[in-house]
């Protein structure tokens, strides 16, 4: 009976002790966000400029698997890795949490001239060139889908269409299984232009 007790005691403190080490730590990574990445994606992760994403809301393993790529290398960018550096590995995932905690304040669509074939792309893909619908990964109001697909409703269409072209053109090659190297390879500019400012205006 007492080996039984003492046993359970062992078991029920490690499991404490593991709950402990997985909570994260927001304000630190509160604190994080607004001593590291304040200047590109703003403390409430809404960014005032297209060329750096808004993470506010966006999908937790996604922004936790990207942190990490940019931390080792495998996503190629200079002032992302030096940033990605400054953040310990086990507050990445606390970062992360924060950020996707955090009220998106979305991008509307600007070129109303091509929502329909924005539309279009997002909802049925092309299907003479084989490209899927982008509402197939990323959800019909492009919310995302944990770890692989990213929420991209409302995010700047300059950034989306800058990430489509390095899919295609070789500067960028962390998406699985190749698949979004895949689907840029059969897009011209113009067409990735109107799905990532229809993708802008979902909600």
């Amino acid at each position: 009976m007492i080996k039984r007790s003492l046993l359970l005691s062992l078991l029920l403190a490690g499991g404490s002790l593991q709950a402990q080490e997985q909570t994260p730590d927001l304000a630190k990574a509160k604190q994080v966000a607004e001593t590291v990445c304040v200047a590109c994606h703003a403390a409430d992760g809404n960014s005032p400029l297209p060329a750096n994403p808004k993470i506010a809301g966006q999908i937790p393993e996604y922004l936790a698997k990207q942190l990490r790529e940019f931390k080792s290398g495998v996503r190629q960018d200079p002032v992302m890795t030096a940033m990605a550096s400054m953040v310990d590995d086990a507050d990445i995932d606390a970062v992360a949490q924060y950020y996707a905690s955090q009220t998106l304040q979305p991008e509307p669509t600007k070129n109303l001239e091509t929502v329909e074939l924005g539309q279009k792309i997002w909802r049925a893909g092309i299907a003479d060139k084989g490209v899927p619908a982008c509402a197939a990964c990323h959800g019909p109001a492009g919310a995302g889908m944990p770890a692989q697909y990213p929420r991209i409703s409302g995010q700047f269409a300059e950034y989306t269409t800058l990430q489509l072209q390095k899919f295609r053109d070789g500067g960028r090659d962390n998406d699985p299984n190749q698949m979004m190297r895949m689907i840029a390879l059969k897009m011209t500019d113009a067409e990735m232009r109107a799905v990532s400012d229809y993708a802008a205006g979902l909600r």
